[in-house]
């Protein structure tokens, strides 16, 4: 089998995809999720991929859960922290419930998953770890100041950590997706996505998958791609 990768929120969506493209590259795939037994089972049944669930946002649950998935198919070599929620608002009426949670799922689960095997990567000499960011973590959106936040965290993370790993082999790169056509998005009140469409100069939403043959793309690198933001947004956003 082929080198190990652990994809968080790696069973719907643009998790989906990146899962998927891995499994095809050659890549031994295991996709986390967090509650939905139903549709994580539908997709190892149709994939082929193994699934684990675990709580992201829960450093323990998450060490358990990667120790586990060591132990049943090796070292984790390549690591897509995807998972993420949204509890939108805006900030002046915000619940710390809603910031708390976003925080926890979006950015906290970086060090939740990274740290269990950033050693093992480290001492290996080889890691690949791709962080999936945001366009609203580049300019930020109304009504998403707690996303927002956490996903510009997700970039900062991710130029650290990349000084830290580049002389041990291990690169962390961040992509940053604009509106991608998931199940999340294309729910979306055909009005209001009308308009979200018109403000992509490409004139169309994103595909997962072309989400996902980057991932590829920059897990295959042979390592001078490092510390890199890559967006994937149809030129809605250029920084």
């Amino acid at each position: 089998m082929g080198k190990v990768a652990l994809v968080t929120g790696g069973t719907r969506g643009i998790g989906a995809a990146i899962s998927t493209s891995l499994k095809a590259a050659g890549f031994n795939v295991v996709a986390s999720y967090a509650g939905n037994d139903e549709a994580a089972n539908a997709f190892k049944a149709e994939t082929g991929i193994n699934v684990i669930k675990f709580d992201v946002a829960n450093f323990e649950a998450s060490s358990a859960a990667i120790k586990q998935i060591e132990a049943d198919y090796g070292p984790v070599e390549v690591l897509i922290n995807n998972a993420g929620i949204t509890r939108d608002g805006f900030f002046h009426k915000m619940k710390p419930e809603q910031w708390k949670d976003v925080i926890a799922t979006d950015l906290d689960s970086l060090f939740n998953c990274t740290r269990p095997v950033i050693e093992g990567m480290r001492e290996r000499g080889y890691g690949r770890i791709v962080n999936i960011s945001s366009i609203n973590g580049q300019k930020g959106q109304a009504g998403q100041v707690n996303y927002s936040a956490a996903k510009a965290g997700v970039i900062g993370f991710t130029k650290a950590l990349a000084q830290e790993g580049a002389s041990k082999g291990v690169t962390v790169n961040c992509i940053a997706p604009g509106y991608i056509a998931t199940e999340m998005v294309t729910a979306i009140a055909p009005e209001v996505l009308q308009k979200i469409v018109a403000q992509i100069p490409s004139g169309r939403l994103g595909e997962a998958e072309e989400i996902g043959r980057v991932v590829v793309f920059l897990v295959e690198d042979k390592g001078f791609i490092n510390g890199a933001t890559i967006a994937i947004n149809g030129t809605q956003y250029i920084s």
